[in-house]
């Protein structure tokens, strides 16, 4: 059955807000791992995100050089489609970067924003929700990234929230939307079936500097992530957007899928091996160049699901 709300249907469900005082943004887990990492210190000024083709009607929003320290500042990448009847975008940074994403936007299209899609509740990819928002555009999540969001009192959580999967129609352009748990437990990948390309959020960050992770409070799992990232490289597409870093092929999903299902059965068997933490960390730095930075706040979680 078609909802109401501009082609937006199948299981669809439209929530009331709530609100449960657990604290600051920060304490709720909100704000990713990535930019709670750049909190301490002034990092120097990130240069402006970039625009990138990937076709006639899809482009992506992201950072310069792919670092942990633009994250903290410009947010994750943000996808533009543009459709005969408007555009969808996938995504808003932080609020403070709305002027520069509406700036590119109009670069491409005189066409109004219509839609904005978030993959997860993390404030680097939905801190720019509520301008968006104000300026009539419908967001859409799961219902368990609006929840998220509602816990912590978040502003811009989702008009529209749907559960397991999907559509969005718009101008003739469909978009594919699939609930995962992963990075957090109600991640959103959207598959563009005519363009042959996914936008997978968090469950997808390269390079090797900007470290996959999960984010337990928000009901992450590395277990699920696995799963996740099996049932992406099942799907039909020759482009990925991920959360972070560059446009992605099949082929580099695979290995950054590979990598990942290595990270976690190799700290399970040094786990089980009753391994201490740091000992974990060190060989997983080693063999994987993963287990510092922003990874680090993953180990004690997985000390306690890696069994």
């Amino acid at each position: 059955m078609r909802s109401p709300v501009h082609g937006l249907r199948s299981t669809v469900l439209a929530l009331s807000p709530r609100s449960v005082l657990l604290g600051s943004l920060l304490a709720a887990g909100v704000f990713s791992p990535f930019m709670r990492a750049q909190t301490a210190g002034q990092p120097a000024p990130a240069p402006p995100p970039r625009l990138v083709k990937v076709a006639d009607d899809l482009y992506v929003i992201q950072n310069a050089n792919h670092t942990v320290a633009e994250i903290g500042q410009n947010g994750g990448n943000v996808s533009i489609i543009v459709t005969s009847d408007g555009v969808i975008l996938v995504d808003s940074k932080f609020e403070r970067m709305h002027d520069d994403i509406m700036a590119k936007v109009k670069s491409i299209t005189d066409k109004p924003v219509r839609y904005m899609v978030l993959t997860h509740n993390h404030g680097d990819h939905s801190g720019g929700s509520a301008r968006l928002q104000a300026m009539g555009v419908t967001v859409v999540s799961s219902v368990a990234s609006r929840e998220n969001m509602a816990r912590a009192n978040a502003p811009g959580r989702a008009q529209v929230a749907y559960s397991g999967y999907s559509e969005l129609t718009l101008g003739g352009t469909r978009l594919e939307l699939r609930e995962f748990r992963g990075h957090t437990r109600g991640d959103t990948v959207v598959s563009l079936p005519a363009r042959r390309a996914v936008i997978a959020g968090d469950l997808v960050t390269t390079p090797d500097s900007i470290p996959a992770i999960v984010n337990y409070a928000d009901g992450g799992s590395w277990t699920e992530l696995g799963e996740s990232l099996e049932s992406i490289a099942r799907m039909d597409f020759d482009v990925l957007v991920g959360g972070h870093g560059p446009n992605l092929t099949k082929a580099e999903l695979l290995k950054f899928r590979d990598k990942a299902a290595g990270i976690r059965e190799r700290f399970r068997a040094l786990n089980r091996e009753k391994k201490s933490q740091d000992e974990i960390a060190q060989t997983l730095i080693k063999e994987f160049n993963w287990g510092s930075g922003p990874a680090a706040g993953n180990l004690a979680g997985m000390m306690q699901e890696l069994r």
